[in-house]
């Protein structure tokens, strides 16, 4: 299908990451490693989370949660381009293009619902440590789960329905390695203005909030840890909030690094790199930074492991 005027598209074009031959081989490799390794992670970090009874509280929990939505974000795009680059094919059809950036938004948006969840969880064992266990009951924590995916659902499906909208694009080429929301935007030729000011306020409604909640929580945190009269206190508030600090700056920096490079670059090689970074990088790095920096997680996963080595040891018929 040749580049123009389209008044109707069956499929798109996927640019990649290189159209070098040689590199195929290579990038196949280190992107299979890769979301090996971020299922692997977070696999680990959900199994540690349900099989331990220490780890039965609420922070654990939004967090076996995030894992979760790590894993459903990565293999939106991940195992597609894996395929495409073993099939030598850059080609998704419409409806499947259309599906991929649904989904994606959707994991995205409860990746952002989670953290600010997250956010509150750590603002109320701080700063209202006596009645946290009232407040962050299992009931509560089940909704904030509800409405999170809901809310989520929601996002991805009024920005399905704005893409629905165009009658026709300017190019079939997609210049990444996935259905970009932002990239079919700017595709498309006709209501462009009425539809980037609905798109954009609908980022702003599901995105710039939930870090506005994160940041006052943040905020008031900060507050009372400077009230704490002693250095053992501040330390292990900041070891508490260390973790999730880390991942929200990670997310939200890969995220806003997206966006930037779209809007102030015309790089196409800045773009993809800032969209890998986004996509397969800081999924793959959460679990590493929770588990490195935090000694409870360790502690479950050494238990998760050593079960597991007693009972291959057990059933083995040499076992004793």
């Amino acid at each position: 299908m040749e580049p123009g005027n389209l008044t109707s598209v069956s499929e798109f074009f996927l640019v990649g990451l290189s159209n070098d031959p040689e590199l195929q081989p290579v990038l196949f490799t280190l992107f299979l490693s890769m979301y090996l390794v971020t299922m692997l992670g977070n696999l680990l970090i959900i199994l540690a989370v349900t099989s331990d009874p220490h780890l039965h509280t609420p922070m654990y929990f939004f967090l076996s949660n995030l894992s979760l939505a790590d894993i459903g974000f990565i293999s939106t795009t991940v195992p597609k381009m894996i395929v495409n680059i073993q099939t030598h094919s850059r080609v998704v059809s419409y409806e499947g293009c259309l599906t991929q950036m649904s989904i994606f938004i959707l994991f995205a948006c409860i990746d952002d619902m989670l953290l600010t969840v997250m956010a509150y969880d750590r603002f109320v064992a701080i700063c209202h440590p006596l009645h946290y266990s009232g407040i962050m009951n299992p009931h509560l924590c089940c909704i904030f789960i509800l409405v999170s995916f809901f809310v989520s659902l929601l996002d991805s499906q009024v920005q399905n329905l704005i893409v629905l909208q165009f009658t026709c694009f300017k190019d079939v080429e997609i210049s990444n390695f996935f259905c970009d929301p932002s990239l079919l935007l700017n595709l498309a030729c006709s209501g462009s203005f009425t539809n980037n000011i609905v798109m954009y306020f609908v980022v702003a409604i599901f995105g710039f909030l939930p870090f506005l909640v994160i940041f006052f929580s943040y905020y008031r945190i900060l507050s009372s840890i400077l009230r704490v009269p002693s250095s053992g206190g501040i330390y292990k508030a900041f070891a508490t909030c260390g973790s999730h600090l880390s991942v929200v700056f990670l997310f939200y920096g890969t995220a806003l690094g997206v966006y930037l490079s779209s809007a102030l670059s015309q790089s196409l090689k800045k773009d993809v790199v800032a969209s890998v970074m986004y996509t397969v990088v800081t999924p793959m790095l959460n679990p590493f930074i929770y588990s490195l920096r935090n000694r409870d997680i360790k502690r479950a996963m050494w238990r998760l492991l050593s079960k597991t080595i007693s009972s291959l040891y057990l059933h083995h018929p040499f076992g004793v």
